[in-house]
């Protein structure tokens, strides 16, 4: 016995979705470019939940530079949950060569990478 198929053809609508993106990253992402193109400036990283920019001259180290931006906030989230310091603003780490600018601004977080000779408090009024 021979069995008939139908074929039946099934309608599928795709919904399509814009997310408008949120105007203060916008606003950080543009001050972020212009600080960027300082000669001193190694480059940035911009995150909030939902986006991340990266912006490195030196891509070899981006893996570095994410670990220690992650590692940075998270200790600094701790510290001041330990010490009830409230919310922290900002954080500069200086290295052998390096600093390293942490800034929270709303719901966005940008570490800003620059060489140590570098003025990081005109870099952080900047923003």
């Amino acid at each position: 016995m021979v069995k008939k198929t139908q074929n039946t053809q099934e309608t599928q609508e795709i919904a399509i979705l814009t997310v408008e993106e949120d105007p203060a990253f916008t606003s950080l992402r543009a001050k972020l470019a212009e600080i960027n193109k300082h000669p001193e400036v190694t480059g940035y990283i911009m995150r909030n939940d939902t986006s991340a920019i990266i912006d490195l001259k030196n891509p070899a180290r981006l893996t570095e530079y994410a670990i220690l931006t992650s590692q940075t906030v998270e200790s600094a989230q701790q510290i001041s949950e330990l010490f009830n310091l409230g919310t922290i603003e900002n954080i500069l780490i200086t290295g052998k060569d390096t600093k390293v600018l942490c800034i929270a601004i709303g719901e966005n977080n940008a570490a800003i990478f620059m060489e140590k000779n570098a003025d990081h408090e005109d870099i952080a009024k900047q923003i």
